[in-house]
């Protein structure tokens, strides 16, 4: 149980601050442990650093600190601090612009009014899809980082060097080598690519943090991103997007959602999560289309999209579960996940 309260972060602020940071790192993946979150950014640098992006990594550190510091000047509810959900949007908010952006001051101004947008953002959204009992999960980074990018379109001060070119979608090639070594590579990726690294590697760290708040979420983050990649071989996906991970994060984010977040773990929410993520990968490919000719990516809006359409007609699955959901909290509009520490 989270013993932590406002008088605790009065006497011990820098601390406190630090594992809320932490804990809203882990709070993409649903994970409010502060452990999740030291492991999640330790993967985040190593991916970025080894992929020479190191930018990436002081993104996502700045992005996570500012949304937080955001929510705390604007006095948010102190929940919502303490668990890390003001800057799970952040954080990803970090990452993004050094990734699609030039390097130039412009880019890190615009990041640190991105991130901060999206922690009110996500207060609005929430408040919004209330009545339909469901969150705006990963939306508010998904939205405010749209519209900086597609701006970045008509302003030279922030260059689009690494955002691909508007295009109508066109032939691609659907080879991929196949052999296990880089199987296991793609899978990995596929978690990796949550916070948009192009790492094996950074797979691997993520998987250990899941594994440290909860070995339930790092079974269905693996096999989230496993489904994905094989409906994507089998349906002769492009073969670049296969190698990168490209369609595997969203089903991750989806499996995660489904299985362990939003309906009580058993069978049935189970054979739910499944359908959820092989759902997205469809979804994923349709919205990769959709967006071409606008040149963004998709970012999480997959995930966003396929979960919403798998919580809103709020089957239920137990005779004991709530018809609103096992891990809603209504009042607070934000789940409840994880051990807490």
């Amino acid at each position: 149980m989270n013993t932590t309260t406002i008088t605790d972060l009065t006497r011990r602020p820098s601390f406190d601050f630090l594992r809320i940071v932490l804990r809203g790192t882990g709070q993409v993946m649903f994970q409010n442990n502060a452990w999740t979150g030291l492991l999640f950014l330790c993967g985040i640098f190593w991916g970025a650093y080894a992929g020479h992006l190191g930018a990436v990594a002081w993104g996502a550190l700045l992005g996570v600190v500012v949304s937080t510091l955001t929510g705390r000047l604007l006095r948010l509810p102190e929940r919502d601090g303490v668990q890390g959900l003001w800057g799970f949007n952040g954080v990803l908010v970090g990452c993004a612009f050094p990734t699609f952006l030039g390097n130039t001051w412009w880019m890190w101004l615009s990041l640190i009014l991105c991130a901060a947008l999206t922690t009110w953002v996500r207060t609005g959204f929430n408040n919004m899809m209330a009545p339909w009992k469901v969150n705006s999960l990963t939306f508010p980074f998904v939205f405010c980082t749209w519209i900086f990018l597609l701006a970045a379109r008509a302003m030279h001060g922030l260059p689009t060097t690494h955002m691909s070119a508007p295009e109508l979608p066109s032939t691609f090639s659907s080879m991929a080598d196949l052999g296990f070594g880089h199987l296991i590579a793609y899978w990995l990726r596929g978690i990796a690519q949550v916070f948009l690294i192009d790492s094996w590697v950074t797979g691997l760290f993520f998987l250990a943090g899941l594994a440290a708040s909860s070995l339930r979420a790092a079974l269905w983050a693996a096999v989230g991103s496993a489904l994905a990649l094989l409906t994507a071989i089998a349906l002769e996906a492009s073969g670049s997007q296969i190698a990168g991970g490209l369609y595997g994060y969203s089903p991750v984010l989806t499996a995660i959602a489904l299985a362990t977040v939003f309906y009580r773990p058993n069978r049935y929410s189970a054979a739910w999560a499944v359908v959820g993520t092989l759902v997205t990968v469809f979804v994923q490919a349709g919205m990769y289309v959709l967006l071409a000719p606008l040149g963004i990516a998709t970012l999480t809006a997959p995930f966003c999209v396929t979960t919403w359409l798998f919580l809103l007609p709020r089957i239920r699955f137990d005779e004991n579960e709530h018809p609103d959901h096992s891990n809603w909290d209504v009042e607070n509009k934000t789940h409840l996940a994880s051990p807490r520490k």
